[in-house]
């Protein structure tokens, strides 16, 4: 992986969110690459419950000030930043007072979805790039983690599909077991058709469930990862009929070197 570029972006990392299948994976690989000369880029939001005095995250005067437009609202991004301790990575995190200053990541007290997590998912996925424009780093993967990031191959393949700075990148998406029951806003595919993406393209998103986003994040990536050890059937049925590159489930102790295999093998190729 020696001078690789590869981008992660997740909903959730450790030591800045509690310990799951998802912070866990996104905290192993970057830090794999990271020891085997590659070069990293985390992305997270920056949920409310995240406490921000204790891991020194600080904004970044010149990648913030930006406004996306979204479902005609201009929103304004805020971009902070922290190293994780020990590790030499450092953590850009995508924030907005309107999304994510409540004191929660993706539920209420109750454990209902927050209503606007749609919104949130798009917010997230345009900051992500636009900051990376910024930036002006040009990654050789984009590796997706999480629900909440599953918006972001299908903007950057649609919507940005025209931009220099990620025309040879790679997407890899990890599928983990199922995040929520339900549906996000049924109204979520209009929002995104208002960025002029057309209808096939957010066909899976007339019904928002957890198994239509992972679809969608899939259809516009170059290759998946089977990151939980129960992902639902109908994304196993789904997965099975690609053709394109699948890595099958490896545990934290299996990953490293079949990450890196599937990495240099079966997504740059």
């Amino acid at each position: 992986m020696k001078d690789k570029r590869i981008l992660y972006v997740s909903s959730e990392v450790i030591p800045y969110l509690p310990e799951t299948e998802i912070s866990s994976m996104s905290f192993e690989a970057p830090r794999m690459v990271n020891s085997h000369g590659g070069q990293i880029r985390i992305f997270m939001p920056r949920f409310g419950n995240i406490n921000e005095r204790r891991h020194q995250l600080h904004e970044v005067i010149r990648l913030s000030g930006m406004n996306l437009v979204i479902n005609d609202l201009d929103m304004p991004l805020i971009i902070k930043v922290a190293s994780i301790p020990k590790e030499r990575m450092q953590v850009y995190f995508i924030d907005n007072e309107d999304y994510f200053k409540r004191k929660a990541t993706l539920t209420d007290e109750e454990g209902n979805l927050f209503p606007d997590n749609d919104e949130r998912a798009i917010f997230f996925a345009k900051g992500v790039i636009e900051t990376v424009k910024k930036l002006n780093w040009s990654p050789n993967i984009i590796h997706v983690n999480g629900w909440l990031s599953s918006m972001l191959p299908l903007y950057l393949r649609n919507y940005y599909g025209n931009e220099p700075l990620f025309n040879k990148a790679k997407i890899v998406t990890s599928i983990y077991n199922q995040d929520f029951d339900g549906t996000l806003d049924s109204n979520m595919y209009k929002k995104v058709l208002f960025d002029g993406l057309e209808n096939e393209q957010v066909k899976h998103l007339k019904k928002p469930t957890y198994v239509n986003l992972m679809k969608t994040a899939v259809d516009n990536s170059d290759a998946a990862i089977i990151a939980g050890d129960n992902i639902p059937d109908e994304l196993k049925k789904y997965l099975s009929k690609l053709a394109k590159p699948v890595l099958e489930y490896k545990n934290r102790e299996e990953f490293a070197s079949a990450y890196q295999e599937f990495y240099t093998k079966e997504v740059l190729s």
